[in-house]
């Protein structure tokens, strides 16, 4: 069954960019989906400002988990912890013009490895990032009834 991928999707499932690790990363996180065996993990490189510099990732899934890790790694570069937070599966879907709906689930992927990645780095820093919850390892349990289409 073909699915209706939209060009941004297949252009950064195609051509992923920031895949890689970090070395020494200020903050990383690994999220996986145990229905659909997607993993995700994500690095970011962030300033003594809170500012992120960098952000990498490696994805063992999809297409479209790639393409979402790819996306979302590209729209928390530059950005703020704060901002970075900001960077909903929503968000990450609407910049790659939306996702097949049975897909949605690898936004999620995406936005609860960036937090996971957040998360680590307040965590070694001693510091609390306003609004960050505790990420998941696994998103098939948690985010069920947080699906938005």
């Amino acid at each position: 069954m073909a699915m209706d991928y939209s060009e941004k999707v297949m252009d950064h499932f195609t051509n992923p960019r920031n895949v890689g690790e970090i070395e020494n990363a200020s903050g990383q996180g690994t999220v996986g989906n145990a229905v659909c065996g997607d993993i995700m993990r994500v690095y970011l490189d962030i300033t003594g400002d809170n500012i992120i510099r960098d952000a990498k990732f490696k994805t063992f899934g999809c297409g479209a988990a790639i393409a979402t890790s790819s996306m979302a790694t590209e729209l928390v570069k530059g950005k703020t912890v704060q901002d970075a937070l900001k960077v909903t599966n929503k968000a990450v879907m609407e910049a790659l013009d939306g996702l097949p709906a049975v897909k949605v689930h690898c936004s999620l992927l995406a936005e609860e490895a960036i937090h996971a990645a957040l998360w680590d780095y307040a965590e070694k820093h001693g510091i609390q990032i306003e609004g960050l919850e505790k990420p998941v390892s696994d998103i098939s349990e948690h985010h069920e009834t947080k699906v938005v289409g």
